[in-house]
């Protein structure tokens, strides 16, 4: 087997892939750029899958990174349906499924996840759901069309968006989710009470603390969810959303170190000086925060593969960009900047009542994190916020009356 040379290669033609090969051109990088994708689309964003696109609102051009056009004209070699089997870090190397494999100078992996599967009884009937893919949001917007009952076993934000997305079609919408709250272990009881609220009164039938021991069929066809006890939730369609774990295999075979992700430095560089990973996958060490974080947002995506082209190429390119991450359910758009856990400290600005407030999460009297539900062009000045890592006045901060940049 002949090997082909190329300059950079990157497997994943994913957002954080394509973000990366356009910058790759942008600063005049002139040799040869191969992204490599197992899908047969070319580099998409995923938040429309269940929001705009999944509601109806957007056109399928519009969920695209770039013009079908665009390869071709910046000189990028896009292998669609191809998949990657082994990166040979030593002998800089990618494997492929069929051809032959492509030998590279730097290789950056953007693999990104893949849903967590249920492994329950009845997990494997037609009917049962995931949604991570393209084609997965096109057949819950056909099968919004086609049904009458939906039960949606999670309540993180995927979930709570095919939950909206369901009901805003007019179907009868359960969600099961096994802690208290939906999004208790990110935003706290405060806040994620919130989000409870919202789904109830637009006729949801949010259960909470429950436990889904099986999903019943009939003729290989979902009927109904059963629950810990014996209740039975009817459902023609179940959407399962209970997590996403990084797609490493790669990373693993070629010897890279892994955990929670691929790790990397802060110039999203892994343990091989030569492979970067960028995205979903990547556990990165956040220079600001001084930890690891992998994030499993379109913003992380959008912004490391940016990052992670310019390392390639040699610059001191650093990441250090706050994690971000938004939402749209019904009349609710929410911003989220920081990083902070639920059990943080949460302070309310606004009118909570009217969903038109900011949060705030804080430890030792300082802004770790804020989100703002129905309230836009906060983010630098919350960012200012906790990057300056000052104690602020509490009572100040909570009073809508009071500038951001004054508290």
């Amino acid at each position: 087997m002949t090997s082909t040379s190329h300059g950079f290669v990157i497997v994943g033609a994913s957002l954080a892939g394509a973000k990366a090969a356009e910058t790759l051109r942008k600063e005049g990088f002139a040799g040869r750029v191969t992204l490599i994708g197992d899908e047969l689309h070319r580099p998409y964003e995923r938040p429309p899958l269940s929001k705009g696109y999944l509601l109806g609102s957007a056109e399928r051009e519009s969920v695209f990174v770039h013009p079908a056009t665009w390869y071709a004209e910046h000189d990028v070699d896009l292998r669609l349906g191809t998949r990657a089997t082994a990166v040979d870090a030593r002998g800089h190397e990618v494997h492929l499924a069929d051809g032959d494999p492509l030998r590279y100078a730097a290789l950056l992996l953007a693999t990104g996840s893949e849903p967590v599967r249920l492994t329950i009884p009845g997990a494997d009937l037609d009917g049962v759901r995931y949604l991570r893919r393209l084609e997965d949001s096109e057949a819950l917007k056909a099968a919004f069309a086609e049904v009458g009952r939906v039960v949606v076993i999670g309540g993180g934000w995927i979930g709570l968006e095919v939950a909206a997305a369901a009901r805003t079609a007019g179907l009868a919408v359960t969600v099961l989710e096994a802690a208290a709250l939906p999004l208790l272990r990110v935003l706290g009881p405060e806040v994620a009470r919130v989000f409870a609220d919202l789904h109830r009164e637009h006729g949801v039938d949010l259960r909470c603390g429950v436990h889904v021991e099986r999903i019943l069929g009939a003729g290989g066809r979902v009927t109904g969810v059963e629950l810990g006890g014996g209740e039975v939730v009817g459902a023609d369609l179940v959407v399962v959303g209970v997590g996403i774990r990084p797609n490493t295999a790669l990373a693993q075979g070629a010897g890279l170190a892994v955990e929670n992700g691929v790790l990397v430095d802060a110039h999203l560089r892994t343990s091989d000086p030569d492979v970067y990973a960028a995205g979903d996958v990547a556990n990165a060490f956040h220079p600001f925060l001084e930890r690891r974080l992998r994030v499993e947002h379109w913003a992380n995506a959008m912004r490391q593969g940016p990052v992670a082209a310019r390392s390639m190429l040699g610059q001191d390119a650093t990441y250090a960009r706050l994690p971000y991450f938004f939402t749209d359910q019904y009349d609710l758009g929410m911003e989220y900047n920081g990083y902070a856990g639920a059990e943080d400290r949460v302070v309310l600005r606004g009118d909570v009542a009217g969903r038109e407030f900011i949060a705030f999460w804080l430890a030792e009297g300082r802004v770790l994190a804020g989100m703002g539900v129905n309230i836009w062009d906060t983010t630098a000045d919350v960012t200012k916020l906790i990057t300056s890592r000052r104690e602020v006045d509490l009572g100040r901060l909570a009073n809508p009356d009071v500038p951001l940049r004054d508290v």
